[in-house]
């Protein structure tokens, strides 16, 4: 559902965190960033989203609550049906991942398994437009992380998600 910015200054708190919901599942940003308004325009909102997430990334808990927010990828069926479902996609998005091989597809979940297992949290991170080898040239690359350099790694990568859902909300994207 797109939203209009006089339409979302107008909400109730409650609803005005429900659709911020959407985007991002920390409720402290949301209900935070709820409380912020009402905003002129986008700009000044993602501004204010990107101050209020600087302030919630602080507090592991809420990390950890946005991060929950993102379905985990468990398995090779789940990766081949990511990966080469096209349909409804953006051009942009299928680039790369038509082709994702199954070798592939099987070291991305495994390794999303051994982030999950070594980090207590799921590996985060933007991925429109990235193949399958790219994301798994990415866990790879940070899989040798210490914690506290991954939380904030995804911490920086859960914001770029929220600010393109963000503008998803507001029908900007």
């Amino acid at each position: 559902m797109s939203l209009t910015l006089a339409q979302f200054n107008d909400l109730s708190q409650e609803l005005a965190a429900e659709h911020l919901l959407t985007c991002c599942t920390s409720s402290t940003w949301a209900s935070k960033l709820s409380d912020a308004r009402p905003f002129t325009d986008l700009d000044t909102l993602l501004t204010s989203s990107d101050t209020i997430w600087h302030e919630v990334q602080t507090n592991e808990a809420d990390l950890l609550e946005a991060f929950d927010g993102h379905p985990q990828i468990g398995n090779v069926a789940t990766l081949k049906e990511k990966y080469r479902n096209t349909q409804g996609s953006a051009a942009h998005e299928q680039s790369g991942a038509n082709d994702a091989a199954d070798d592939v597809l099987e070291a991305l979940a495994k390794g999303n398994q051994d982030y999950l297992e070594k980090f207590g949290f799921i590996f985060i991170v933007f991925a429109t437009g990235k193949s399958a080898q790219q994301m798994l040239d990415l866990l790879l690359a940070r899989l040798p992380n210490e914690r506290t350099t991954e939380l904030a790694n995804a911490a920086t990568e859960q914001n770029k998600i929220t600010r393109l859902r963000l503008h998803k909300l507001f029908g900007q994207a």
